[in-house]
């Protein structure tokens, strides 16, 4: 798992992996960042690493209406 990296452009295929109590660590959502209904998702985007390589990858983050998107992952490289 990558964590330093930039998105760059818009995030594309977004889709839903859990809500609420199916994501495993929503304690722990829900200590930092507040209550509320909290979503996994996952999408592609282009990414851009510290050296400048640039590529397409597949990203997963947690999101909730009153904070916005948190801890964006980088899941696999596309090619």
């Amino acid at each position: 798992m990558v964590k330093d990296f930039e998105i760059i452009g818009d995030i594309t295929n977004v889709e839903t992996i859990a809500v609420g109590n199916s994501i495993r660590v929503i304690k722990r959502l829900k200590r930092f960042y507040g209550d509320g209904r909290w979503r996994k998702l996952k999408g592609v985007v282009r990414v851009k690493f510290p050296d400048g390589t640039v590529c397409k990858a597949e990203i997963h983050w947690y999101e909730m209406n009153k904070v916005g998107r948190k801890e964006y992952k980088i899941k696999r490289l596309l090619i």
